[in-house]
């Protein structure tokens, strides 16, 4: 049994809400944020980046408490409104290739810690206390956690009959996504939602490990400091996504690698042949679609390299992303910490693998490593056993705008 609740979200009005919307402020070059600051004064960017125009930035604690000044303020002038009831939000994108819909809802931090949401990515503890730190001073959240379930006709019911309804929302981001969304007010509807939710065992956090890892911390610290806490308070409960397991779609995330360590083009590859057999492929971009097949670009030339096959000990030593580490990047490259290396880098699945290969014919990188996506079941598989994936294993849309609904904790 998993618990969901409405909530009384704060968000922009009907008139403002294509101006407020913002990617997360971490996916815009410096410039790009500097011209939405400059020439928008209603994005949430404004909110995120307080002191923007200041000479001297502030820092920590000192920073979020402009962030709830800044927050307060679009309360005021009233770019942000309270909902006066309790609601669900249906919100739903519409991408050239892609249909998400799914609802927006307050979710158990207990389910969390009991295991009825599923984790399949290792947190980082300074970045738990960074944004714990950040809830607990700003009060408010506006980046739902996504989470998947299981596909349920019921609630498929429910979202199709409130979609045939004018949209609360609709606008389109210069990315070309349709951006929708409906409220969910009524008692009965919310009650059908609260119970079909109620026959859902588990939920799989796909995107957002650390931010429903900081709302619990935090819930458990103040639940430490005031015993006697009602167990209806926000802070109880954190935003989310809740998206069936059928429309999520998972990304591959690509390494680049700076070096060869020292080792010519055919070591490399001799090395390499202990664990998987190459073949050469030309110098047409070749993509990876055999079962433990990843692809290589180097000094060129596109190569094959399927996996020897072997007898691992959980779901997670057999995807392509930990037989990459443990039998290439850590043993032969010398990288042994993905998280803290800066000779390898990240690309997710959405970036041509073009632009990937001219990187290395450019000598940023010296390696090019492909992969293909993670499927929706060896993900769950990997959350079902606790085991856990490297870094940088999964890209998954939809990617939500910040600001569209945004979560009180008081």
């Amino acid at each position: 049994m998993t618990i969901v609740r409405p909530f009384k979200a704060v968000r922009p009005k009907r008139d403002k809400v294509n101006l407020v919307a913002s990617r997360s402020y971490l996916t815009y070059s410096d410039d790009t944020l500097q011209e939405k600051l400059d020439n928008n004064p209603y994005t949430f960017l404004h909110i995120i980046n307080p002191d923007y125009n200041k000479q001297e930035k502030k820092f920590g604690k000192e920073k979020f408490h402009l962030v709830k000044e800044k927050f307060s303020d679009f309360v005021k002038e009233g770019i942000l409104f309270q909902e006066e009831e309790n609601c669900f939000y249906i919100y739903q994108q519409r991408t050239e290739n892609n249909v998400f819909t799914g609802i927006i809802a307050a979710t158990s931090v207990d389910d969390y810690l009991n295991g009825n949401i599923k984790i399949h990515e290792q947190t980082i503890t300074k970045r738990e206390e960074m944004f714990k730190s950040y809830l607990q001073t700003t009060g408010f959240n506006a980046d739902p956690v996504l989470l998947t379930y299981k596909d349920s006709e019921n609630i498929n019911f429910i979202i199709k009959k409130t979609i045939k309804e004018r949209s609360e929302y609709e606008f389109t981001t210069t990315n070309k996504v349709l951006h929708k969304l409906w409220k969910i007010g009524e008692k009965e509807h919310i009650e059908n939602i609260i119970s079909e939710f109620k026959k859902t065992d588990i939920m799989y956090i796909a995107d957002g490990h650390h931010r429903s890892a900081s709302s619990s911390l935090l819930c458990q610290n103040i639940r430490k400091e005031h015993p006697n806490y009602n167990p209806e308070d926000n802070f109880n409960f954190f935003m989310s996504y809740l998206i069936p397991e059928s429309e999520l779609n998972i990304i591959n995330f690509n390494r680049l690698i700076k070096h060869t360590n020292g080792l010519t083009t055919n070591k490399l590859i001799y090395k390499i042949e202990n664990n998987y057999t190459v073949s050469e492929k030309g110098k047409n971009i070749y993509y990876p679609t055999l079962k433990d097949e990843i692809s290589m670009y180097l000094s060129g030339v596109w190569y094959s390299l399927i996996a020897h096959s072997k007898k691992y000990n959980s779901t997670s030593e057999s995807l392509d992303p930990s037989i990459l580490s443990e039998s290439i990047l850590s043993p032969i490259l010398g990288i042994t910490d993905e998280k803290t290396d800066s000779n390898i880098s990240f690309y997710d699945g959405t970036i041509p693998l073009e632009e990937l290969k001219n990187k290395v014919d450019r000598q940023e990188y010296s390696i090019a490593f492909i992969l293909k996506p993670i499927d929706i079941e060896s993900l769950k598989k990997v959350a079902d056993h606790n085991e856990i994936m490297p870094p940088k294993s999964t890209y998954i849309k939809p990617k939500l705008r910040s600001g569209v609904t945004i979560y009180k904790l008081d």
